[in-house]
């Protein structure tokens, strides 16, 4: 069981801003639902606020007690009277197992959300999780975009929670007399983000001598606004034609230069050296590059020409 119940005007102002959050969306959405205190709390808020949520279980397979927990999660959905799903993917265990199972797990919940019609997915990233994504992504030397966090909206995802603390949601499932499971995982500092929440975060704050929480999620979020208003004024200039044309690309400022490169090459996102080499192409310091992807970048009669394979 989670800690002491809140006072129940506590309990009102949390549904109260949730429902702000998620005004505009229709029923019925898809909730991932791991079974913690997050995601509990989202689905009970999003029962509250008429959203007719369907619960999804991501089940890793990582640890033999998964299929249990998975169980469990089901039992919880049931007593709540929201229809539940169970997706197993097999990631297996290996190098970046994080970002395979974070690929893993979305990609069944967005095929979830086809299935049930749902228009989004809502996620229980809370402000904490902000803070711990932004200090994951300047370890891993993200540019503006990375320090900028998790958008509250992307696509099919939204996430609701990121104004609540962690202790938020702890607080909601007891006051509701809920039990939530806790991942081992979550404890395991094998894994970076576990050291951050449990080491790094706290001795950074008590360096600062205040809660650094709060402080990294409203840099996040002024570095996002700044990030996307950059970005669209990227994309407004270049490209400009299909192919683009190299000159306009070596002309711009540099900054709105290295996002258009970014858009324009999409997925798998090109490192910082291969944004570089585009524009090293841009300005005939190269004649080609090759890029991750089976990507290729040449300049031909002015023109930049992106070829795969």
């Amino acid at each position: 069981m989670v800690s002491a119940a809140p006072a129940v005007d506590g309990l009102a102002a949390w549904r109260a801003q949730f429902r702000e959050q998620v005004d505009d969306l229709a029923a019925p959405v898809v909730v991932a639902c791991s079974g913690g205190a997050d995601s509990v709390a989202l689905l009970v808020l999003a029962i509250d606020a008429g959203l007719a949520p369907v619960a999804v279980h991501v089940d890793h397979a990582l640890r033999t007690a998964s299929a249990g927990d998975a169980d469990a999660v089901c039992a919880m959905a049931a007593n709540l009277g929201v229809p539940m799903q169970t997706v197993r993917v097999d990631v297996g265990h290996g190098p970046n197992l994080e970002a395979r199972a974070r690929a893993a797990r979305y990609a069944a919940l967005e095929g979830a959300r086809v299935a049930v019609g749902a228009e989004v997915v809502l996620v229980g990233h809370t402000i904490d999780d902000q803070a711990e994504t932004v200090l994951l992504n300047l370890l891993r030397g993200a540019a503006a975009s990375g320090l900028a966090g998790m958008a509250p909206r992307n696509d099919h995802i939204v996430r609701p929670l990121l104004g609540f603390r962690r202790s938020d949601t702890q607080a909601i499932c007891a006051a509701l007399g809920l039990t939530v499971l806790h991942d081992p995982m979550n404890d395991d500092r094998s894994f970076r983000r576990v050291v951050i929440r449990h080491d790094v975060l706290p001795m950074l704050s008590e360096l600062a001598e205040r809660d650094l929480v709060p402080v990294l999620a409203r840099q996040a979020e002024i570095l996002r606004a700044e990030s996307e208003f950059l970005t669209a004024l990227a994309v407004d200039v270049w490209p400009d034609a299909d192919p683009p044309r190299a000159a306009i690309l070596a002309t711009m400022p540099v900054a709105l230069a290295r996002r258009a490169v970014r858009q324009w090459l999409g997925d798998p996102p090109p490192s910082a050296a291969e944004v570089e080499r585009v524009l090293a192409v841009a300005r005939s310091d190269a004649l080609g590059t090759e890029l991750a992807g089976g990507r290729t970048v040449r300049r031909s009669a002015g023109r930049l020409m992106l070829t795969f394979g």
